[in-house]
């Protein structure tokens, strides 16, 4: 015997073949109201088949799709449908990222951290500052007569 769901609203999450587009990013937790939802589709941070979507396009499942969070990109393929916001764990069982968005969003995050360690560990001193500028001025005096944007 199969449990059936308590309620009509569980019924029909369950009985679509198709949920919109903002309704299914809000079920799926990955924004957190679906007028942001709306904001994020409309400002064209959701695609598919490369094309940018409406709020109203209607998800089916084996769809791909490619959503950009901040410095994140995941692409997605679509594995159930739900209209309805339930928990996280309920949430990861709605899509699955693939293997290609994982390696990539691994890789952009390891260069982010990496290009953070790429400062020095406290601001120039006031001598520092001086070496600084007479070097400049030492390789920089000949930058000028060299390049000329004017023909002669």
């Amino acid at each position: 015997m199969s449990k059936q769901p308590k309620n009509r609203k569980d019924q029909d999450a369950l009985a679509t073949d198709s949920v919109r587009a903002d309704k299914w990013l809000w079920a799926a937790r990955f924004f957190k109201t679906r007028s942001i939802a709306k904001a994020a589709i409309e400002g064209g941070k959701v695609h598919h088949e490369g094309e940018r979507i409406k709020v109203s396009k209607e998800i089916r499942i084996g769809m791909e799709l490619t959503i950009q969070q901040g410095f994140d990109r995941k692409t997605v393929v679509v594995k159930a449908l739900s209209n309805v916001r339930g928990g996280a764990p309920a949430a990861q069982l709605l899509y699955e990222e693939t293997e290609v968005s994982i390696a990539r969003r691994e890789l952009i995050s390891t260069q982010r951290k990496l290009h953070n360690l790429a400062r020095p560990e406290h601001r120039p001193s006031k001598k520092d500052r001086r070496d600084i500028s007479r070097f400049r001025q030492e390789n920089d005096a000949g930058y000028e007569q060299n390049w000329s944007y004017h023909d002669e």
